[in-house]
């Protein structure tokens, strides 16, 4: 359960929401230019794109969630059961991809979403975990870059790569049925409404945000997608730094899960863990977690890409207050 958004002009932002029912050892990790990416059929990339996004790491690897390369490619995989699918270890390509491979693989090689795009066009996905014990997470991907949105879902009949005009992504169904679904909702507005069910009739507007009455409020996938589709579409952006990084996280508050909304079928919370802001202008990683909504930033900077290990930076997760004497 997730929801991805992306800005491409005029600001380039980009983020998601990351929402599970347990923590995953996230942290935000920048992977620099001189760290080598290991692939299971591919050679290493000793040197590449350096990147900056939230990640656990294992064996000295960052296993993203999402990420920002230097280039302000972006890149986030999500959840999608049921529908991704991946090609077994003895039919699979030569050069396939692990899916928590295919992250470092694009943003350590890419600068922009046609490169990307080429890249990934009938790309094959190998059924493989990173180690034993780890599960192969079945996802779909967002991609987005300054001219624009992608969505890949590898599912049994093949790669999928779509345009996303919207700049939406959220998990099932497919994508293109999360977009004929927006036909439902065409007529809802920030605006008062106007009386087209009865002219003739005096039917007050008695408050405000009734142009927007059947958006759709649960938490569901779909319900998340078109909440998140008119909230970006309908958000004002002042053009100040702050206060655009400030809007952007308002509109992941508008699909974030609150701690007992939605129960897992093991009878666990499903929550947001984390919601995160990539800054691709500025060079700047800002998140923020369901115990800590305070924002907190990362500088993305020359120094950090030029290193060879890993910079890994634990979150901050207890509740900063500003006293007020």
């Amino acid at each position: 359960m997730c929801t991805s958004i992306a800005f491409s002009a005029p600001r380039k932002l980009f983020g998601r929401t990351l929402d599970l029912e347990y923590s995953f050892g996230q942290q935000v990790v920048i992977t620099p230019r001189n760290h080598p990416l290991q692939f299971h059929r591919r050679s290493p990339m000793e040197r590449h794109l350096a990147m900056i996004g939230m990640a656990s790491v294992d064996q000295d690897t960052a296993l993203y969630a999402e990420a920002m390369n230097e280039a302000g490619l972006y890149m986030a995989g999500l959840n999608f059961p049921g529908n991704a699918c991946y090609t077994a270890p003895e039919q699979a390509a030569a050069d396939a991809v692990a899916p928590y491979e295919l992250i470092p693989l694009v943003l350590g090689s890419c600068e922009t979403l046609a490169q990307a795009e080429k890249m990934l066009r009938g790309i094959d996905l190998l059924h493989r975990p990173f180690a034993p014990g780890y599960p192969v997470a079945p996802l779909h991907w967002h991609i987005a870059g300054g001219t624009g949105a992608l969505v890949l879902e590898v599912m049994e009949d093949g790669a999928h790569l779509y345009p996303d005009p919207l700049g939406v992504l959220t998990n099932n169904p497919p994508f293109p049925y999360q977009q004929v679904n927006l036909s439902n909702y065409q007529a809802l507005s920030a605006h008062p409404p106007k009386n087209t069910f009865a002219p003739e009739l005096s039917l007050p507007v008695y408050g405000q945000g009734m142009g927007a009455l059947g958006l759709p409020g649960d938490v569901s996938p779909m319900s998340r997608f078109v909440r998140a589709a008119f909230l970006k579409e309908n958000a004002l952006f002042p053009g100040d730094e702050m206060q655009d990084v400030t809007q952007f996280f308002h509109i992941l508050d508008g699909v974030s899960m609150v701690r007992g909304s939605a129960i897992t079928p093991e009878g666990k919370p499903d929550l947001t863990l984390y919601a995160c802001c990539a800054d691709a202008d500025h060079g700047i990683y800002y998140y923020k977690t369901y115990e800590n909504n305070q924002i907190n930033g990362v500088h993305f900077t020359e120094e950090r890409m030029e290193q060879e290990q890993l910079c890994c930076y634990p979150l901050e997760n207890r509740q900063q207050v500003h006293w007020v004497n």
